[in-house]
């Protein structure tokens, strides 16, 4: 059995007039976070923790920010689409370990809604999916609630 790692970072700004979308779920806030897409920063992390996992590059370079067919679009098709990849390569999902690091709003009340989603979309056992959240105790631009950070590490499986 073949197994690898791979790891995936994301941020984004937060920005007044935005829905606030995380790990596939809409959260009630009164800032969104600013991007190309979504900008689920949860779900980018993980395709690019995917991504990596399997070397098939980036993100940007499936699902490039300059092209108006991914302008506006739902960071869960990219999962599916991601998922979709690894899988025609003859990977299936080990686990996925993800942190978010935010301010506000808290998100650990959402976690469970999250990992639902997720495994949802991926169509795998949510036990394969652990989220985390933090926060940067008021340092950096997370600190002064600028933006939004995740951290992903996937692990693939090919037998």
């Amino acid at each position: 059995m073949q197994i690898r790692v791979g790891f995936g970072y994301d941020m984004h700004r937060l920005q007044e007039g935005r829905d606030l979308w995380m790990g596939g779920v809409k959260l009630d806030y009164e800032k969104g976070l600013l991007g190309h897409s979504d900008a689920d920063v949860l779900i980018h992390a993980i395709c690019d923790a995917l991504l990596g996992a399997a070397n098939l590059r980036d993100i940007g370079y499936h699902f490039p920010d300059n092209s108006l067919e991914y302008h506006n679009v739902d960071s869960k098709l990219l999962l599916r689409d991601t998922m979709n990849l690894l899988r025609d390569k003859g990977y299936s999902l080990g686990n996925i370990d993800a942190t978010v690091c935010a301010e506000q709003p808290k998100l650990n009340p959402h976690i469970p809604a999250m990992q639902r989603k997720l495994a949802e979309v991926m169509a795998v056992s949510e036990e394969l999916i652990s989220i985390k959240a933090t926060t940067s105790e008021k340092m950096g631009f997370v600190g002064r609630e600028e933006g939004i950070t995740a951290y992903a590490v996937a692990l693939i499986r090919k037998p």
